[in-house]
């Protein structure tokens, strides 16, 4: 199976994409667990796909960047939205009390970039949240994969970066760590295995990490 560029995967993802997958699943709940609030805040979502998680996240003021424009029209139209990419993000700096950054910087080659114009974007003491999938996990077989309007089964392209690589990233702009927290395959995602009739792969994952998730502050660029 040829793994497909992110751009031309989620247009093809887009009709589908607010039906939430194991991986989906897991990552919010993790996030959640970090108590990162949002309400009432000036939240930036980068890559918000359908913006699913904007629509629902409380902000006073919301805004989401994905690279699709498809997944952005399959969102509608209610919150502020618009086409851009995470290494050159069309926004003013010092605008946000709160980033996410969510299952979308492993489809970036090098990572540096991203937390440059992350760092940029946040305001004094804002935080930060990026997630992934866990190097561990890729190592052990797990792959990007989504299925389409027709039932195709097709893989998107995917760089593994390990957690020392993101704090070097991290830092160098000026991020602090927060927290690092992964995301265990557990009884809480569980029916997705056996909805799609993946019980046997459930028994093997189980207990091992899926998804990482980091929290930064923005403390100012380091000298």
């Amino acid at each position: 199976m040829t793994a497909l560029t992110a751009r031309d995967g989620y247009r093809l993802w887009a009709p589908r994409y607010e039906t939430e997958t194991a991986v989906s699943a897991l990552e919010e709940l993790t996030v959640r667990r970090l108590g990162i609030e949002t309400r009432d805040r000036a939240l930036l979502d980068v890559g918000c796909g359908t913006t699913r998680r904007l629509r629902e996240s409380g902000a006073a003021f919301g805004v989401g960047i994905d690279l699709s424009a498809d997944m952005l029209i399959a969102g509608g139209a209610a919150v502020n939205v618009a086409a851009g990419d995470v290494r050159a993000l069309p926004l003013v700096s010092s605008a946000f009390d709160v980033i996410w950054c969510r299952l979308v910087i492993g489809h970036v080659r090098a990572i540096a970039t991203c937390y440059g114009e992350l760092a940029r974007v946040a305001r004094n003491r804002g935080m930060i949240v990026v997630s992934d999938i866990c190097p561990e996990a890729i190592a052990a077989g797990h792959r990007r994969t989504f299925r389409d309007a027709a039932g195709d089964i097709h893989e998107l392209e995917h760089f593994v970066h390990s957690r020392t690589a993101h704090e070097r990233a991290a830092t160098r702009v000026g991020l602090e760590l927060h927290s690092c927290v992964d995301g265990m395959v557990g009884p809480e995602i569980e029916h997705f295995y056996n909805n799609a009739g993946r019980g046997a792969a459930y028994e093997q994952q189980r207990g091992h990490a899926l998804v990482r998730v980091f929290s930064w502050q923005n403390v100012g660029a380091a000298a």
